[in-house]
């Protein structure tokens, strides 16, 4: 496959996927609700925990998955406190290596979508969450973006170039990347099992298409995250193969 063909497969299901323009796609990214970890919720939950929330749409959209359940957001950027106090029960303005200590409470759900990447040491923030804010018998769901994926690897392979971005793989506020092996290491590394695993980025037809055509061999260079559920393990339980499953749509 040529490098212009994995360029107009990237672009155009990137848009049709995302539904908005390049102009307001800072918006998007922050109104949007993660609905694709449908399939990775428990079956009942009491308190969720979502570091990262943006202006906590997904917060919401849990609230009538579990109607009585009470959400914590807690947001870096002091300009969503308004939309997170609307959408979430408590809502939390700051940096969570520093605020960890003043949450409160413990969960039973937490979420760290498209957030370690963004951190000095995603490890050791995922050990202290772990460690103080989840329940015992919780359950952690965490999202990193792919290096390994076709529009950063045939550019360096053919152009021996990358270039960051406003947003994406290579967003350039990103500061630690992940492939399958590692995503996986940074759950064990925090007493973690990863249980069940989703990749996106193969939802469109054309990317669909690719993986079947070459009978797999693609599937984890056309995967854009690893989301992944996982549990505490009290003891030295070796990490079983993970079985990736493709991340449908949800509207």
């Amino acid at each position: 496959m040529s490098l212009e063909a994995a360029k107009r497969i990237e672009m155009s299901e990137t848009q049709r996927h995302a539904g908005v323009t390049h102009g307001s796609a800072t918006k998007n990214y922050y109104s949007r609700s993660r609905r694709e970890i449908r399939s990775l919720l428990p079956s009942r939950a009491s308190r969720i925990l979502e570091v990262g929330p943006g202006a906590g749409f997904t917060l919401m959209w849990l609230k009538s998955i579990y109607p009585a359940v009470t959400t914590c957001g807690v947001e870096l950027n002091p300009a969503l406190e308004a939309d997170l106090q609307e959408h979430a029960d408590v809502a939390i303005i700051g940096d969570i290596d520093h605020l960890i200590s003043q949450v409160a409470s413990k969960f039973d759900l937490i979420l760290l979508l498209d957030v370690l990447e963004h951190v000095p040491d995603p490890t050791r923030t995922l050990q202290a969450i772990t460690r103080n804010l989840l329940m015992d018998g919780g359950r952690v769901i965490v999202s990193v973006p792919n290096i390994a994926h076709l529009s950063v690897t045939l550019p360096l392979l053919f152009q021996r170039r990358f270039a960051y971005a406003d947003s994406g793989i290579l967003d350039r506020t990103h500061l630690k990347f992940f492939v399958e092996d590692t995503a996986v290491k940074l759950l064990n590394d925090a007493n973690l099992i990863v249980k069940d695993g989703l990749m996106t980025g193969l939802e469109g037809p054309k990317s669909n298409m690719l993986d079947r055509v070459t009978l797999g061999f693609l599937t984890h260079h056309l995967a854009k995250q690893y989301i992944m559920a996982g549990e505490p393990t009290g003891d030295r339980t070796a990490q079983p193969k993970v079985g990736w499953k493709k991340s449908r749509l949800i509207s």
